[in-house]
């Protein structure tokens, strides 16, 4: 019986000191390592505007760009992170076009929106202006870029790697983890050759993907901003004011993110 007692102690604390090594020791379903668990860490907070339904962040010459939905409300904006005010912003949103996220490749904005199979160009000096459009055969969710290509999401677990001179699909991978494949993948950011990812209607965490395989590397965990800085001053908390919005300024290397309707902007480390 003592002999039984000290196995089971000492698998016991085996499996207490992986879980605070960010290891998990659920078994694979799927052959792939389970996610390391990454802490996120609020290291400062900015205003942001609450009527910005928030669907793309990106850094660019010093200034935050976003992208914005809910169909006639959809924008495009330049805006002064530090302040949270907003310097310029383009309504391209109608009764049937919602706006979705941005990448900003070679100064070049591209604006997904969401089910009308339209992407949206702009020269990233002027935002008020539509130079171009393509047509995209799927729903537009996420895009972030490589430095050469573009990089989609659609709401599946897809994500698709995109030429931006024609549109065309050169590949596509699926999110998976240890527990079978991940849906829901939405806003994306491409930081030092991984993929950052929201999942859309999670609050608590943000995906590290590998680009070539689709893997779940890191799980990040989001602290409860709301219940730490804005409690109570969301409409619809648990359904559409959620986590969304990843922004990474490789100038001063400083992850910003933010959600559908929230009053600030946070600069977050991970640990």
């Amino acid at each position: 019986m003592k002999k039984y007692l000290i196995i089971v102690t000492l698998v016991f604390f085996i499996s207490c000191k992986e879980e605070e090594n960010g290891e998990s020791t659920k078994e694979s379903v799927t052959g792939i390592p389970a996610p390391t668990i990454i802490n996120a860490t609020v290291k400062s907070v900015y205003e942001h505007d609450v009527a910005a339904y928030t669907q793309g962040l990106e850094f660019y010459n010093g200034f935050l760009f976003e992208s914005t939905g809910d169909f006639e409300n959809s924008s495009l904006r330049r805006t002064d992170f530090k302040t949270g005010k907003v310097l310029e912003k383009y309504m391209m949103g109608s009764k049937q076009i919602f706006g979705e996220g941005i990448t900003i490749l070679k100064d070049t904005i591209y604006q997904l929106t969401w089910q009308n199979n339209i992407v949206n160009v702009y020269d990233a000096k002027n935002i008020n202006k539509i130079v171009k459009t393509f047509k995209w055969p799927n729903e537009g969710w996420g895009i972030t870029n490589n430095g050469t290509d573009l990089i989609i999401s659609t709401g599946s677990a897809n994500i698709y790697i995109v030429n931006p001179t024609n549109f065309r699909v050169k590949t596509s991978v699926v999110v998976e983890d240890n527990e079978g494949t991940v849906d829901r993948i939405n806003e994306l950011e491409y930081i030092d050759g991984f993929i950052y990812a929201n999942r859309y209607l999670e609050n608590n965490y943000l995906l590290k993907i590998d680009p070539s395989s689709g893997h779940v590397l890191g799980k990040i965990l989001i602290p409860n901003l709301e219940e730490q800085y804005f409690k109570g001053k969301l409409a619809n908390p648990k359904d559409i004011e959620v986590l969304n919005g990843i922004a990474y300024d490789s100038t001063t290397k400083k992850l910003y993110i933010t959600g559908k309707h929230w009053p600030k902007l946070f600069e977050v480390s991970l640990d």
